[in-house]
């Protein structure tokens, strides 16, 4: 599970679309921006209030959530 550090999901905001912490910027345009072959580094110049770090650590989370 995500720890409240990295996203919201607020019913307020966006409808309760989970976003990066701080942000208005869905979760998912990530997912959406690689799975288009951007890279990361395109999406943090487009999203420029999302760092890297955040990017990083929800990859990560992912990551862990599919092969646990």
């Amino acid at each position: 599970m995500f720890h409240e550090e990295l996203i919201t999901i607020d019913p307020d905001l966006l409808h309760g679309t989970p976003v990066f912490r701080g942000t208005r910027v869905p979760i998912e345009t990530l997912f959406d921006y690689l799975i288009n072959g951007n890279s990361i580094n395109e999406f943090l110049d487009d999203f420029p209030t999302v760092n890297a770090d955040l990017v990083k650590q929800v990859l990560e989370r992912s990551k862990l959530a599919l092969v646990a």
